[in-house]
């Protein structure tokens, strides 16, 4: 890491920093926009429940129903259903899906239209569900139209990061805005723990609080192993010598968590469904109905959102990985697995690896995704502290891309210019 910084400041580099400023500005217009609260409304003080999901991606927008408040999570459930839709179930966009960039340009252009879509959608349903009928018709369209303008210039900002910055910008939007959270929880965790009463109870506070920072970095170190974990299954071509497999040429790399975050935000949202509508009718035996059983801090919630996270876990790494495609295009391209034939002995066999992997990775997710949970459960600290979370794991996912896009760009220039000199 420390060879790549060099790099960086070499003097040849200098539009690299520059693309490096530039995503920090956008980044600090951001922070700085998620406390600019919507214009005749307050802040949330609501138990946020599943929406504390939404709440810490946007940087504490939601609670303070800043113009951020919806975040790109609109886009991000946009994006899940446009690839759900893809396979094969609506033609139209499995033939987009097929057609290489092109298809994907559009692809992309219909998933702002409904990531939009659903922004309006949701501001009006926060809107109805936080103020109640207290407000004008006009007052709910004005809050849900300054909200869906907050998303969509979060999507023009983070398409300005992609093209003139480094990295993605949708991902380091949502990365920039639960770092900007940090801060402030290790201050409640710390006056929380931490009291100045005598001098016994404020060294065993302390000590507390130090035993709360080391867990946590303990977690985020396991969660970046886990990451980075993959499995690596060999790849051998007809027109390749077995010396060059022995050099560990080609192989395939399956990772303990291909499905990511994707299928804890999914849970997330289909559990926060019963919740706004609950909001919204503002009906007691359905809101206790909801209360009870699809609740994560209740038992029987608790085990639907695991649930839910294993099903969309097996489900989204398929839909990631294609084994028939694989198998397919490997038998095209002369390659072959050493000891598995080609064809559908090699598809049933990748489909054998992807579903023991995916145990590992839905087990992890469940881990990571529940510990904030069970932590709220076992001590006294307020809600906005919380340990391990689907936070800390897209954190870790983007902070580790996006270094891994600057090393490479770093590495490519400076092969060209050692192959210029020659």
């Amino acid at each position: 890491m420390t060879k790549t910084m060099k790099q960086l400041f070499a003097p040849t580099n200098k539009d690299l920093r520059q693309r490096i400023y530039f995503t920090m500005a956008v980044l600090a217009i951001f922070i700085l926009g998620c406390s600019i609260r919507v214009p005749k409304t307050e802040n949330v003080t609501n138990n946020l429940g599943f929406l504390e999901l939404l709440n810490s991606m946007g940087g504490g927008a939601f609670k303070r129903f800043s113009i951020f408040a919806l975040g790109v999570m609109p886009y991000i459930t946009a994006s899940i259903f446009i690839q759900l839709l893809e396979m094969d179930i609506i033609p139209y966009l499995a033939e987009l899906a097929k057609q290489g960039h092109t298809g994907r340009q559009k692809l992309n252009k219909i998933t702002r239209y409904l990531g939009i879509a659903l922004a309006f959608i949701e501001g009006y349903a926060f809107a109805f569900a936080f103020y109640g009928k207290s407000a004008t018709p006009f007052e709910y369209l004005y809050i849900s139209t300054v909200l869906t303008a907050g998303t969509a210039f979060l999507l023009w900002l983070g398409d300005q990061i992609t093209e003139k910055g480094i990295g993605n910008g949708i991902s380091l939007i949502i990365m920039a805005g639960i770092i900007a959270t940090l801060p402030e929880m290790f201050v409640t965790a710390f006056n929380s723990l931490v009291t100045f009463s005598n001098v016994q109870q404020t060294a065993f506070g302390i000590v507390k609080f130090l035993i709360f920072v080391i867990v946590y970095l303990a977690i985020l170190i396991g969660v970046i192993f886990i990451q980075e974990s993959e499995r690596r299954i060999p790849i051998q071509y007809a027109n390749k010598s077995t010396a060059s497999y022995k050099n560990n040429s080609s192989y395939m790399p399956i990772k303990i968590n291909t499905a990511n975050v994707i299928p804890v935000i999914f849970a997330s949202s289909l559990l926060s469904i019963p919740s706004i509508i609950a909001a919204v009718l503002n009906k007691e035996g359905f809101t206790i109905f909801v209360e009870k059983y699809l609740n994560y801090s209740t038992l029987v919630g608790f085990i639907i959102y695991v649930v839910f996270i294993f099903i969309f876990s097996y489900f989204y790494t398929f839909i990631q990985m294609k084994p028939d495609e694989f198998s397919k295009n490997l038998q095209e391209n002369g390659g072959y697995i050493p000891g598995i034939r080609p064809g559908k002995e090699t598809e049933r066999y990748i489909t054998k690896i992807l579903s023991r992997i995916t145990v590992l990775g839905a087990f992890f997710l469940v881990i990571i995704s529940g510990l904030p949970i069970i932590f709220s459960k076992v001590t006294d600290l307020p809600t906005s502290v919380s340990i391990g979370g689907t936070g800390l794991l897209i954190v870790v996912g983007v902070a580790l891309e996006t270094y891994k896009q600057l090393e490479s760009s770093l590495v490519a220039r400076n092969y060209k210019r050692g192959y210029s000199r020659r």
